[in-house]
Parts: structure tokens; C-alpha cells; sequence
């Protein structure tokens, strides 16, 4: 009998908030990959999620008599794979406190948020990735995307770079069937660049490695790529990008500068667009942590733009180090916005309201016409629920 998979949030979801509003934290992507896509391409099976209520329409939980729960913030590895397989019934998994994973029983599933005295802990030393902060999507995105392409691309050949190309270090250089790649500069001595299925990079792009491109998503023409910068599937990008992780349905189709960023999906960055990255003052940047709710320290000194899905921002909007955007807020205007902007604003710098429950909801259903994707019930009670807290509370 197949093993059943669980990928389970933890207390870390709020710490990830606004990019865990709309999805559990398994479905955030780093890499070329989501969370949840790299277990189930190791574990070659299917996997469902425990979270909280709102979610679980849009991502059910499928329980079993025997089920392996695993944290969804961590990354996994060949050798976590393997030593959570060896688990029995009622062991975790554990590093250094850090529950990896849990085998239990369909009754026994609740013990993943108790205190079990029963379940015996088996600790590990393997290393591995895991997404305590949003920060840590872009810091650890390197890493992350350099094991995704080693898994993707093992026992696989490239299709052929075009000569027009000017490429540095092509066994770095992986592009998948239907790709169109032409009169562009790839080099992949600074990291590996994928391409994916029906992507594009235009001509003039240059691209410095690590680099994803997913699939159907596009580079203009001259924009200017460094990497560790993932464009997530379905996007467009433009300008000049630097260690930015975009989820997928997103568009930065044109001039500005997005640095050290994290871009949900359904948002857009309006032309001339540009966020700072680094403080005059060159001190650690702070950025808005939902959980707290008040500004921490990361710990970086480059740190830009967090955008929470749905949001967009019109031409020439100016985002300030270390930026934090909640859910489908819309914002123009002139001089720097504000570096905590709430779920569902609307307007900028000289005045910001909330936005009409009825026209975000009709602006959502035509950006998703627009991909021909159907806005149904389940996605519109999601984003009703994230709205009604954001009438609750100030800071959501």
C-alpha cells in the first residue's frame, strides 16, 4: 500500500504572512520549484494539506490509516527522504527541536499540534532548507534553485542553444522543449540557467545565472537579469531584476528596478517601477512581520519589496528598502510609499482608503478572464475571507 503524504502548516505560516494569506506555506515557491512540488517529485506521489480552515476548500486534506506528515517550510533532500520513509508509527522526525516529519494514524493525525509524550524523536544532522521568514525566499533562493536543477535536469539533455546566442558555460544551460531562446547572453558560470516548456527570452535579454524561467513565462527584450532571480510560470519580465523569486502570474514587463524581492502571484508592476534595496545608512534593513505586527530586523542589508498577491502598483510608483505590500492593495502616485502597506489600500502616498469589497472582487475576475482562468467560488470565498480581516484588523 502507497504511503499517504501530508505537507502541514506550522506557526511559521504567520511569520510568512502576506505570501501564506491565499496558499499553505508548502506552496510558496524558492527555486525553480514550490515546496510542494519538490517533495512530490521525490516522493513520486501526490500529496494533500493540513492548514487552516479558509484553505482547506482550495487545498484538502486527504487522510489515510497510516500518513506521514511532513513540515511544510522544509525543503527536502534525498537523505530526508529516505529517513523519513524508515519512520514507524508515532516517530518524527526531528533537528534541533524542528519537527521534520511524523508518522501517525488517521486518529493520531491531531498530535501534530500537541504535545505527544508517546511519539519518539528521532533527530537527524542532514542539512536542509527551510522558509522561516519571506526574506528567506530570495536569501535562500541560490541554494534552492541549484538543487532543483540538479534534480530536474539529471539524466536529461538540453535542447539545443540557438548560435545567435552569446553563452558562457552551456553544460550550465538547460532549456526544455518549446523554448524559444534567441540573440540573447546567457551566462551560467555564476550559476546554473533553466528555461522552461514555451518560455521565451527575447532578444537583447541579458542573463547572468542562477536563473529560472518557468514555463510559458517570458524575458523582453534587453531586460537585464542577475541572478539568484526565479520568474515563476505565466510571467513577463522586464527591466533590471536582482535576486528576485516571482511566484508565476505576475508581470514586471517593463523598465524599473526590482531587487532582493519576493512577488506573490496576480500582481503587476506598473513601467518605471523601482523599490531600493539598500539603506543610505547601509544598516540592516526591518521589514513588517505580520505575526509581531511591527517591524523586525532581518538581519540583511539588502532587503527591497514584499508583495503580497493580487496587488499591483501604478507607473513610476517608488517602494522604499525594505517594503512589505499585503493583498490586492492598488497603489499610485508620487513620492515613496509608506514601508507597510495593508491588505486591500487603494491610492498611495497623499491618501490611502480602503479599497470596495466589490470593485477588487470584479478586478480580480477580469485579470483572471484576461489568462482565461474561471474566478469561482472557492478562490472568491478566499479572498472574501482575507478581506473581511483586513476590515478587522488595520494591519492585515
Amino acid at each position: 500500500m502507497n504511503m499517504n503524504y501530508i505537507l502541514f502548516d506550522t506557526y511559521r505560516r504567520n511569520y510568512l504572512l502576506p505570501l501564506t494569506f491565499l496558499r499553505p506555506s508548502c506552496d510558496i515557491r524558492i527555486g525553480i520549484f514550490t515546496i510542494r512540488e519538490k517533495w512530490e517529485k521525490y516522493l513520486n506521489t501526490s500529496t494533500s494539506t493540513l492548514s487552516e480552515d479558509y484553505l482547506q476548500a482550495k487545498y484538502p486534506l486527504k487522510q489515510e490509516k497510516d500518513n506521514i506528515l511532513i513540515n511544510g517550510t522544509i525543503c527536502p533532500t534525498k537523505a530526508l527522504v529516505n529517513q523519513i520513509n524508515d519512520l514507524r508509527n508515532n516517530q518524527s522526525l526531528v533537528a534541533k527541536g524542528v519537527v521534520i516529519a511524523l508518522r501517525l494514524s488517521k486518529d493520531e493525525i491531531g498530535k501534530v499540534y500537541a504535545e505527544a509524550n508517546d511519539v519518539v524523536e528521532i533527530e537527524t544532522t542532514e542539512p536542509f532548507i527551510k522558509v522561516n521568514f519571506t526574506w528567506d525566499i530570495f536569501s535562500k533562493n541560490e541554494e534552492a534553485l541549484k538543487a532543483d536543477f540538479d534534480l530536474l535536469t539529471n539524466g536529461r539533455r538540453s535542447q539545443k542553444i540557438d548560435s545567435s546566442n552569446t553563452v558562457q558555460c552551456p553544460e550550465n544551460i538547460f532549456i526544455e522543449e518549446g523554448a524559444k531562446v534567441f540573440n540573447a547572453s546567457l551566462n551560467a558560470s555564476t550559476g546554473p540557467i533553466y528555461i522552461g516548456k514555451d518560455a521565451e527570452v527575447m532578444e537583447g535579454a541579458l542573463i547572468r545565472g542562477p536563473f529560472a524561467l518557468c514555463e510559458r513565462s517570458s524575458v523582453k527584450m534587453g531586460a537585464k537579469i542577475y541572478g539568484p532571480t526565479t520568474v515563476g510560470p505565466e510571467s513577463k519580465v522586464g527591466g533590471e531584476l536582482s535576486n528576485v523569486v516571482i511566484f508565476g502570474l505576475s508581470n514586471k514587463g517593463h523598465e524599473g528596478y526590482l531587487g532582493n524581492a519576493v512577488i506573490g502571484e496576480w500582481c503587476n508592476i506598473g513601467a518605471d517601477s523601482n523599490n531600493s534595496n539598500l539603506k543610505n545608512t547601509y544598516e540592516n534593513v526591518k521589514l513588517w512581520n505580520y505575526a509581531d505586527k511591527h517591524f523586525v530586523d532581518t538581519q540583511l542589508q539588502f532587503c527591497g519589496l514584499i508583495m503580497g498577491d493580487h496587488s499591483k502598483c501604478g507607473i513610476n510608483t517608488m517602494f522604499n528598502t525594505g517594503t512589505v505590500v499585503g493583498i490586492g492593495a492598488n497603489i499610485f502616485g508620487a513620492g515613496f510609499q509608506r514601508n507597510f502597506i495593508p491588505s486591500f489600500a487603494w491610492g498611495g502616498v497623499s491618501k490611502m482608503e480602503k479599497s470596495n469589497y466589490k470593485r477588487a472582487m470584479n478586478t480580480t475576475n477580469e485579470v483572471f478572464k484576461r489568462r482565461k482562468r474561471d474566478f469561482d467560488d472557492t478562490e472568491k470565498e478566499l479572498l472574501t475571507h482575507v478581506y473581511n480581516l483586513s476590515l478587522e484588523d488595520n494591519f492585515i
